[in-house]
């Protein structure tokens, strides 16, 4: 259940910062407000990674067991 729960949250910060990045493509958005959005979806993006990378570890432990 924890990887499914991982598997959520990394593809719903997946789909957060993919909205982030429409309301940033709107010309008439304002200064104050991009960089909040901007620094909303850099934390979403490092946060997905985090997750992908502890994903990435688990792999490639599980990997190293089959080789014994």
């Amino acid at each position: 259940m924890s990887e499914e729960i991982k598997q959520d949250q990394f593809e719903d910060k997946l789909i957060k910062a993919n909205e982030i990045l429409e309301r940033l493509s709107d010309e008439n958005i304002s200064l104050e407000e991009s960089v909040k959005l901007h620094k909303e979806g850099k934390k979403l993006l490092d946060e997905a990674a985090k997750i992908l990378q502890n994903a990435k570890l688990v792999i490639n432990e599980v990997g190293d067991e089959k080789d014994e």
